[in-house]
This record gives structure tokens, C-alpha cells and sequence, in this order.
């Protein structure tokens, strides 16, 4: 069994919005994030994370946690299962009560790319090849680029180094064949693949001695998602941070030589077209996008796919498409830096790109290819926001309206469907008031006692269920979780802020229950009587800021 100390040290080490960022793409709301549920179908963003109190919570179906509730959720792990998960991903190593697990998280790709590195030095073809690429000494420490040899050399350092065979298979370093081992990377300059915290998850190998495929990656992997990872983030993190941008082109070495020239915000993808499955990766910083992408026919492919993505997500930015037969680590090589630095400045952005590619991709002479276009043009639109929509109507008319087409013509009918409350929590009475004093409960547990005096749960008219969980210490409750990460329900900080309200509402609460008794019929005159002097009695004690109990 994992220890507990082990288990808390590594909460200790989780944020919740790193890890629901990894899975969800999340979109900066207040204090708060916000995303539509991945638990439920829904089309608004009813799923919230909050960064202070580091849990999720879905007002639509009422799934909410911590990190490890999540992933767990999520990637249908058990609770040992979800631990480990995020322990391998944040580089950490659990204890265990087994003293024969009880040993430190195994080092087998830092050690297989120690190894590489020290091979390249050797390799006169691979540096030759460096060289000749303009990557300079001081990149190949930084990206910490290698060598893999051939199969059978890769295959005795595993074991020399007393590795576990069956980790190099799960982690792809190694394949295996009809039970015959091989590495996967044979002969290729290599490139280390991070995950965003730093942990080397996988690798990228460009062959120098004629293999048919030019570039290859790890295969998937339980740590090796080509679709959530992009090239050099960790090293690219902080600087797209700071500048609110961020590169993304297709290859490593424009990756490194954008990085030589002074582009430390850029990334690139792993030989695969940007996907939805970056998206949360993307949103981190919320940074411009700039598309860096080659021009032949894959690369304008790419990028039409990229931008329409983007757009509809939301995302800020442009595209840059270099001629054919040149790309960024070309230009960085041939002294064109200044020239780079304009053209990302200059991206077109991504609609009006989106938008010239479907235009060019029609014959505009013909009349019938000609209104193709423009409901193809009018069906991207609409997966924009209605401004944006609205906005770039117009220039999609500008475009066809110079070849003989009203601008009227282009017609979007914006009608947008009301959605439905997801469940019937969203119609319950909320009394603002009982959800303070729940919050104030949960978040100041101190002053429990002092609210028990005077008042219990069956006092509150809406949310007297809530209430008594808080006071048996239910946080991990979702109507709790709810109340907690609502950032409209503030909690009272103080005691004299906390007395205040109370007598508020326990002066209420006595003026309801005389209002009662003075129209009750069916008690004695002599009952009426003693119940009328006991609350009017509280009621005067609490008007000169007397607490008095019930």
C-alpha cells in the first residue's frame, strides 16, 4: 500500500487546475476556471475549478473533488491507479508500506537519454549533421539531443543498467515482434519529448543513414499522448508566459533554431496536425497563437485545419506560411531574423485566413462554383461567436462581392436555441443568507460552535440539508463543493461580523414565529400568551445586541 505520509506530500504537490488542465480546456472565469463538464452532455460551461480551494464542481450533474477525484473519474482508475498516474506525471516517487515497492520512481528515460547524448558526441555523421544544420553546441546540451545506435547496443544497456525489460516496452523505448526485442530508434539523431512538468516521456529520431521514414516518435504510451504534448513546452513555458505568445510550428529543428535566434516561446507538433487535445495546453496563459507553417500542400492543410480549430475555440492569433522549400530554422540559419520577427507580427489571422483558403479553393468564374464557396464560407462562420460572425460577414462579402455578389446575399440566421437548465438544482430557491452561514461554517470551522448556540439546521427554510453536512464535516459532499466554489456566496471572516448576522437572522426568525402564534386558533389563550411574551422577550434581547439562543 502507498504510505499516507507519501500520499499527502504528493497532494501537497498537485494543483488542481494543472491537472484538470491537462484533460479539459479551461477558460479563466473571476477568481475561478470554467469549462462544459466532461462528465455530462451539456452546452454550457456549467464545470468550475477553483484554483484556492483546489477542487472541481459541476452544477449540471454535481460531479466535483479533488485532483485525484478527478483522474480518477476521468481515466476510470482506482484510487491507487489515479495516485501513481499523477505521481509518474509530476515526477514524483510514492512510499509504499511493501518494502519491496518501497523504492524510487525508476530513472529509465533520463538514463536512456543520458546515454544517447554522451553517444552523439561520438558520432562523427550525427554532429557533422548538427553542424550542417546550424544547431549549435550549446542547443544540443539545452534540448538535450542524442544518439540511439543500433538495436542490439540499445538492448544490452538496458540490461546492463539492470532496467526492467517490460518498463522499456510500456514506455517505448523498446518493441518486441513475435516475442523478438528491438529498439524503436535505431541510428537516428534523437530528440527528448517532455511532458509540461519536465518529465521526459518519449522520443522523436531523425534517421542520418537512409531509413525510409525521415522522422519517427515514441508510440502512445500511458505517458505519451502525441495529441496533448507539444516539442520543448517546458522549456518554452515560462517566456510564453511572459509575452503572451506562443510559436507553434511542425518540426523540431525550427523549434531549436527559432530558440537560438531569441523565439523562446516557441513549440512545435509531433508530426501530428494540432488538435482539439492541445487546447488545454494552449489556454494556459491564455497567449496569442501564432501558426508557423511550411508551404506546400500538407503545411496549408495543416494550417486551414489548425486555424479553423482555433478560431472556433476562441483563440487569438495568425498564420505564417513560409514558400515552399524554406522553414523558420532555414531562415534563423540564413541571418533572416529580423524578417521572421516581422512576419510573425504580421500574421494573417485566423479567419481571414480561414476564409481566403476556402476562396482559393474554388473556381469564382463559375456561378455555381461560386455560391459553394459562399455557403461554405457562411458555414464556417457560424462556428464563430455571433460578433465574430457578424464582423466577418462583411469581409467575406468584400471578397465575393468584387466578382458580381451582393453582400446581402451572405446571410448567416443567427438564431440561437435557449438551453435547457441541465437539472433541477438550477430552479431551486437559493437564500443567499443560509448559503453564507454554510460557507462561513466550512471555511472558519472555529466558529461552529458559537452558531450551534443559538441556532441548528432545522431554523434554515431552503437549506437545512446542506447545513447539517457542513456541521458533521461532509466537504467532500457535492451540494457542499458547490457552495464552496460559488465565488457569489461570500463567508463571514469575523466574529463580530458573524454575530451581527446572526442576530439579523434570529431576529427575523422570532418576528415569523410571533407573526404565527398571533394567528394560531388552536392553543389556549393561556399557551398564546406565554409564547407571545418568550418571543417578544428574544426578540427585545437581540434588538440591544443580546445573542440569545433557541
Amino acid at each position: 500500500m502507498i504510505t499516507q505520509d507519501s500520499i499527502e506530500a504528493l497532494k501537497a504537490r498537485l494543483d488542481v487546475v494543472d491537472v484538470v488542465g491537462n484533460y479539459v480546456e479551461l477558460k479563466k472565469a473571476g477568481a475561478n476556471f470554467k469549462a462544459p463538464c466532461p462528465f455530462h452532455e451539456e452546452n454550457t460551461a456549467s464545470f468550475v475549478v477553483s484554483p484556492a480551494k483546489q477542487i472541481y464542481h459541476c452544477f449540471g450533474c454535481g460531479a466535483g473533488g479533488d485532483s485525484v477525484k478527478f483522474v480518477m473519474e476521468y481515466e476510470k482508475l482506482n484510487y491507487p491507479e489515479a495516485l501513481e498516474k499523477l505521481a509518474s506525471m509530476h515526477n514524483f516517487s510514492l512510499s509504499y508500506t511493501d518494502n519491496k515497492q518501497n523504492k524510487p520512481r525508476s530513472q529509465l528515460m533520463e538514463k536512456i537519454n543520458e546515454w544517447y547524448q554522451q553517444l552523439l558526441l561520438k558520432n562523427t555523421t550525427a554532429l557533422a549533421y548538427i553542424k550542417e544544420r546550424g544547431i549549435y553546441e550549446s542547443s544540443v546540451e539545452k534540448f538535450g539531443i542524442g544518439y540511439a545506435p543500433d538495436s542490439a547496443s540499445t538492448l544490452n544497456y538496458i540490461k546492463s543498467q539492470m532496467f526492467n525489460i517490460s518498463e522499456a516496452v510500456q514506455m517505448g523505448i523498446v518493441g518486441s515482434d513475435n516475442k523478438h526485442l528491438f529498439a524503436r530508434f535505431i541510428e537516428r539523431i534523437t530528440f527528448p519529448i517532455h511532458s509540461s512538468n519536465g518529465s521526459i516521456v518519449g522520443f522523436g529520431g531523425r534517421t542520418i543513414t537512409g531509413h525510409q521514414a525521415k522522422y519517427v516518435n515514441s508510440p502512445e504510451t500511458p505517458y505519451f499522448n502525441k495529441s496533448r504534448l507539444l516539442y520543448a513546452y517546458h522549456l518554452a513555458r515560462q517566456d510564453i508566459y511572459k509575452r503572451k505568445e506562443i510559436i507553434i510550428t511542425e518540426g523540431y529543428l525550427d523549434v531549436i533554431m527559432l530558440h537560438q535566434a531569441g523565439f523562446t516561446n516557441a513549440v512545435a507538433t509531433l508530426g501530428t496536425a494540432l488538435t482539439s487535445e492541445h487546447l488545454p495546453l494552449l489556454r494556459k496563459g491564455e497567449p496569442r497563437i501564432v501558426m508557423a507553417y511550411d508551404g506546400d500542400k500538407a503545411g496549408r492543410t495543416a494550417a486551414l485545419k489548425a486555424s479553423r480549430l482555433l478560431s472556433a475555440a476562441g483563440f487569438s492569433g495568425g498564420v505564417v506560411i513560409f514558400g515552399e522549400g524554406i522553414d523558420p530554422a532555414d531562415m534563423v540559419k540564413n541571418g533572416a531574423v529580423e524578417e521572421l520577427s516581422d512576419m510573425f507580427r504580421q500574421s494573417k489571422t485566423f479567419i481571414e485566413f480561414v476564409l481566403d483558403e476556402i476562396l482559393s479553393l474554388y473556381d469564382l468564374r463559375d456561378p455555381k462554383a461560386k455560391e459553394s464557396c459562399m455557403q461554405e464560407g457562411i458555414g464556417y462562420l457560424k462556428t464563430l461567436s455571433p460578433l465574430l460572425q457578424e464582423e466577418y460577414k462583411t469581409y467575406l462579402a468584400s471578397r465575393l462581392g468584387g466578382l458580381g455578389v451582393s453582400p446581402s446575399l451572405v446571410k448567416l440566421n443567427n438564431t440561437q436555441a435557449q438551453s435547457k437548465p441541465q437539472t433541477a438544482q438550477h430552479n431551486r430557491h437559493k437564500d443567499m443568507w443560509e448559503l453564507t452561514l454554510i460557507k462561513t461554517a466550512l471555511e472558519y470551522p472555529a466558529f461552529i460552535e458559537q452558531i450551534l448556540d443559538v441556532l441548528d439546521p432545522s431554523l434554515l427554510q431552503f437549506h437545512s440539508r446542506e447545513f447539517s453536512l457542513a456541521l458533521q464535516g461532509r466537504g467532500d459532499a457535492p451540494e457542499l463543493m458547490a457552495i464552496m466554489i460559488d465565488e457569489s456566496i461570500k463567508s463571514l471572516t469575523n466574529e463580530e461580523e458573524l454575530k451581527a448576522e446572526l442576530i439579523t437572522f434570529l431576529t427575523r426568525h422570532y418576528e415569523r414565529e410571533l407573526k404565527k402564534i398571533n394567528m394560531q386558533n388552536s392553543i389556549s389563550f393561556e399557551e398564546k400568551a406565554f409564547y407571545i411574551r418568550k418571543f417578544r422577550g428574544k426578540i427585545a434581547k437581540l434588538k440591544r445586541g443580546e445573542l440569545v439562543g433557541i
